[in-house]
């Protein structure tokens, strides 16, 4: 694997102002750990990856991580003091969001994932001494010559190579984040040229691919933890694995444990308006003094594993036909859901939100619980929700209530200037059918 060209991309280490180069206390293992380490440094070293360090300055310890599946062992490097010297690399990512919808509704999609992909970049030349680590025993030291994992802004010098090797086929025939690519063709005829085009661009800089980890000229598949298709996008079924066969929690450390795994999947917890009431009941469970697993508890307990198991398609939005926003909000949580209308005129889900209020947002009125819950979608759904026409769907015309006001001042104030770039409507409850 001979690398990314170092004229278009090598990973550099600056050092702040002040801080000076740190030599971590050498740590012990045990012999067979020690066997182990040993087999992947000399495997490292056949690689070219790594290479003795002499008279280093920065010394690090290795943190060896088991793999499951295999049983060998991983060298992870513990990089906590260097990063800690080192300026944040402020390049943007991508968002997550956007390149998920990008890849849905595409009739053919290829994934890829990079071969050790942080390792195909090259450490600069007069920074490779800063990445030198100490391992067990007899082993010795050594410094790495490409960019390891662990080192901060890494994630950003190979999202930036990356950019720069798809530039013009990105938003178009392909999705990339990190060392996950999607190739996506909304026909079937262009997939073959599209992706003749991305292994080309490959070729050209040298970048490898995974063939493992590669899946070609499918209808379906995950990216991102998502599942992709042509009618949208799901959750992955495998993320709500864990919640799904979940037992009731016996004690407030469970009910927790559980809040938190549910907590990853909140894109899709919050239902349509007005109906999370069953995650509610149980945020109230745990913030209650005494611990009661009661049977309102258990009902909602199952209705959240019973949605669970059937997700939502979720559908990026169409140019072209407004949105509908519900809005809802109780005492403790605020949810919203976008969504928009077909060609069928039957609404399609957007996206989901939803969080819990603090102390002080549940002294608020209703009404000002619901401004704070449009407040809050807006800010975070923007860059879907700034181009269309917005047709809010609530209780009660929050517009009107907010530019209504004899001043604008406080946190109404602060709601009103902010949601002065949106195209929004009022449309009563009562007139949605």
């Amino acid at each position: 694997m001979p690398g990314l060209d170092r004229e278009l991309v090598e990973h550099k280490l600056p050092i702040k102002d002040g801080y000076l180069p740190v030599k971590q206390a050498r740590r012990r293992m045990s012999m067979d750990t020690e066997l182990k380490v040993k087999e992947e440094i000399e495997r490292l070293l056949k690689a070219g990856f790594i290479r003795p360090a002499i008279y280093a300055d920065w010394l690090a310890n290795i943190v060896p991580v088991l793999k499951r599946k295999t049983g060998a062992v991983r060298i992870c490097v513990d990089y906590r003091n260097l990063n800690e010297a080192s300026p944040k690399d402020e390049y943007p990512m991508p968002m997550a969001d956007m390149l998920v919808d990008g890849a849905a509704h595409n009739q053919m999609l290829s994934f890829m994932d990079g071969n050790a992909g942080y390792n195909q970049i090259m450490v600069a030349e007069e920074d490779i001494h800063k990445t030198a680590f100490m391992c067990p025993g007899h082993i010795g030291a050594f410094e790495y010559t490409v960019m390891p994992f662990g080192l901060r802004n890494a994630g950003a010098t190979y999202q930036r190579a990356m950019n720069s090797v798809f530039h013009d086929m990105i938003g178009h025939s392909l999705e990339v984040y990190i060392d996950d690519v999607v190739i996506k063709s909304p026909e079937e005829g262009n997939h073959i040229s599209n992706l003749k085009k991305a292994f080309q661009r490959m070729r050209q800089h040298k970048l490898k691919m995974n063939p493992k980890k590669c899946v070609f000229g499918v209808q379906a598949g995950n990216f991102l933890g998502f599942l992709v298709h042509q009618r949208g996008i799901e959750v992955d079924k495998n993320k709500a694995k864990s919640i799904i066969e979940a037992l009731p929690p016996r004690n407030k450390k469970e009910l927790q444990s559980l809040l938190g795994k549910i907590n990853f999947l909140r894109r899709f917890i919050s239902n349509s308006a007005g109906k999370i009431q069953p995650f509610s009941s149980l945020l109230r469970l745990k913030q209650e003094q005494t611990f009661k697993w009661e049977e309102q508890h258990q009902q909602a307990f199952e209705e959240i594993k019973s949605y669970l198991s059937n997700p939502p398609v979720l559908s990026p939005p169409k140019r072209g036909r407004p949105l509908k926003l519900y809005i809802s909000a109780l005492e403790v949580s605020i949810g919203s859901l976008l969504v928009q209308d077909n060609k069928e005129g039957k609404e399609h889900a957007i996206y989901y939100l939803s969080r819990t209020l603090t102390e002080v947002e549940r002294k608020y009125s209703a009404i000002e619980r619901l401004c704070l819950a449009l407040y809050f979608t807006a800010v975070k759904l923007r860059h879907y929700m700034l181009p269309y026409t917005i047709y809010i769907i609530a209780k009660t015309d929050l517009i009107k209530y907010m530019l209504t006001r004899p001043m604008l001042r406080g946190r109404i104030g602060k709601w009103t200037l902010a949601l002065t770039e949106f195209a929004f409507r009022y449309v009563p409850q009562k007139a949605v059918k």
